[in-house]
């Protein structure tokens, strides 16, 4: 656009005037400028997004939990991570733990394992999954799902999913219903594979175990699920225990006395002699090395399936991860 001139001739000379259109012209030039500027700064400079995975799904977070765990199997394929692997898996745990997931995704990937940014359907929340990009060996280590928008406050673990039935899905629900934490599943059938080797709450040689205590090196409080027969005891619905330590702290009393306000029946492991208190635990016996917090939940049947005893033992937990998610 070139500019318009206008000749005065009341003076006897002539004198160049710019009008509005070539004022408008230079405008636009100058912004041309100013944006070609702010995008080359902008390519130059790194963002917070770098550090994200390179993976990213919108998905239904209990179906995907369920079913992963749906098809276990007592009869089911299972081989530990052998001591590297487990150290690297630790690696990459950790770096995820800081905020760097694409940093985790290279650090993971050459033991089969990936970094997926999942986004809820339901809740809308965020969280970051640790999971087998393949069908071999690592499949069945298990998964990990930690929140994506802060530091993890609390972790749920599920070292018997199918075997203890409905601590998979107890597991989920208490992830999606109180926001700020991680759960921690197992990837077999605690019967699967060889002499016992899937029996992730006894073996410290499986991802189970590497990701437990590399959240508890982080200072990062924990409860573990699992569930017994009726042909165990019928005193109780809940058996409460804090694994190799012998006392509880305020928010873990707590947690019993709200499951007794609401009708459970409950066994404290730290004050009376109850049977399935976890004492020879492996994560719980962790946790009393690296000074962290650890609860050991055995639910009858009933309070880990569906109707009112399953609902108030969610609840109950769920004050226990709000409790953990002020400090």
């Amino acid at each position: 656009m070139s500019p318009s001139y206008v000749h005065t001739p009341h003076t006897g000379n002539s004198r160049i005037t710019i009008t509005r259109q070539s004022r408008f012209a230079r405008f636009l030039g100058l912004m041309g400028v100013i944006l070609a500027l702010t995008g080359c700064q902008s390519v130059s400079e790194p963002t917070g997004q770098d550090t994200g995975p390179t993976a990213r799904e919108l998905v239904d977070l209990r179906g995907r939990v369920l079913s992963y765990t749906k098809d276990l199997s007592p009869d089911g394929p299972y081989t530990p991570p052998d001591e590297d692997q487990r150290a690297q898996l630790a690696r990459g745990v950790g770096r995820l733990l800081e905020g760097d997931a694409r940093e985790a995704e290279r650090l993971l990937a050459p033991i089969g394992l990936g970094v997926t940014r999942l986004t809820d359907t339901e809740s809308g929340r965020r969280y970051d999954e640790v999971a087998a990009t393949g069908s071999g060996e690592s499949a069945r280590w298990g998964r990990l799902y930690v929140t994506a928008d802060s530091r993890p406050r609390w972790t749920v673990q599920v070292p018997h999913p199918v075997a203890d039935r409905r601590t998979e899905a107890l597991g989920v629900r208490l992830l999606e219903d109180t926001p700020g934490g991680a759960l921690v599943l197992a990837g077999a059938h605690r019967r699967a594979g060889r002499g016992g080797a899937a029996d992730v709450a006894h073996r410290e040689d499986s991802a189970f175990h590497t990701v437990v205590t590399t959240l508890q090196g982080r200072g990062v409080p924990g409860i573990q699920l699992h569930g017994f027969a009726e042909s165990t005891t019928d005193r109780y619905d809940a058996v409460l225990s804090t694994g190799a330590a012998q006392s509880a702290p305020g928010e873990v009393s707590a947690l019993a006395d709200r499951m007794e306000a609401d009708g459970l029946r409950v066994c404290r492991g730290w004050s009376a002699r109850c049977p399935l208190e976890g004492t020879t635990n492996v994560q719980g016996r962790a946790a009393l090395r690296q000074h962290a917090t650890f609860v050991h939940l055995e639910l009858a049947r009933d309070a880990r399936g569906e109707g009112r005893d399953a609902d108030e033992a969610a609840a109950a937990v769920a004050g226990l991860l709000t409790d953990w998610s002020r400090d």
